[in-house]
């Protein structure tokens, strides 16, 4: 059976690559392309099409990542920080179209938890474990025994009067031009704020900044074990990849 595709729908790269399931690696090179300035479904559509002529096989599934919830059915509910017109497209029917093959759409943060307990720092952990993805806004992915419990959307909990992520996110650091310290800080309340409303068992932090972990990780003073991810970029691909093989 050929290996199943995943495809990464970010905000500033649109990325793809088959996955080997047995060890959750690549087994051909990513392919990228520059997300379209707008970023409407039959826009980013046509990007995913592209991507998949670079590769050979024609036959195998395909999953994609969303920034947005997912639900069941494949319909996408909401788009924080892409365009509008995602609210309430059938991603699943829609892509399965446009690519000429079977698609299943997952929430981009899911898609990283679902990688990270197959194949990462998540595997084989007991209990709650809370991924985290740090970004242009801040995903979640709730694992209970490793089971994923979709469409959490923790970056937009109410954090001292301001949704979470406008203020503890990678791109608030970047914007604001924070030090590492400062976001600390605020990665600190953030977390403590999961922390009473979940009590998890592990937090894992994941995210193209986790490359960065030295940098801050340490900072982060809360009570819950927390670790930085170790498929990284490569976890949104992975997971949507599993997703396809799965359904």
């Amino acid at each position: 059976m050929a290996d199943p595709i995943g495809i990464d729908f970010g905000g500033s790269g649109i990325k793809a690559a088959p996955v080997d399931l047995a060890t959750g690696e690549f087994s051909a090179e990513r392919e990228r392309i520059k997300t379209p300035e707008k970023s409407t479904p039959e826009a980013v559509a046509e990007v995913m099409a592209e991507l998949l002529e670079r590769f050979d096989d024609t036959t195998s599934s395909v999953g994609v990542t969303i920034p947005g919830v997912v639900r069941k059915n494949g319909v996408v509910a909401s788009a924080a920080n892409i365009d509008k017109g995602w609210i309430g497209t059938d991603a699943d029917d829609l892509l399965s179209s446009k690519l000429g093959r079977e698609v299943h759409a997952i929430n981009d943060a899911d898609a990283a938890g679902l990688a990270e307990a197959r194949y990462g720092v998540a595997h084989g952990r007991p209990g709650l474990v809370i991924v985290t993805t740090l970004g242009t806004g801040i995903g979640s992915a709730l694992l209970y025994d490793g089971v994923l419990i979709p469409n959490s959307e923790l970056g937009h909990l109410e954090v001292d009067g301001h949704d979470a992520e406008k203020r503890a996110a990678d791109s608030a650091r970047k914007g604001e031009d924070l030090s590492w310290e400062k976001w600390a800080g605020r990665l600190t309340t953030y977390y403590r704020a999961v922390e009473k409303l979940f009590s998890p068992d592990l937090i894992v932090v994941g995210g193209g900044v986790s490359k960065h972990a030295a940098e801050f990780m340490h900072l982060i003073d809360i009570e819950t074990e927390i670790i930085s991810a170790t498929l990284r970029n490569t976890a949104g691909i992975v997971g949507a990849a599993a997703l396809a093989a799965d359904l």
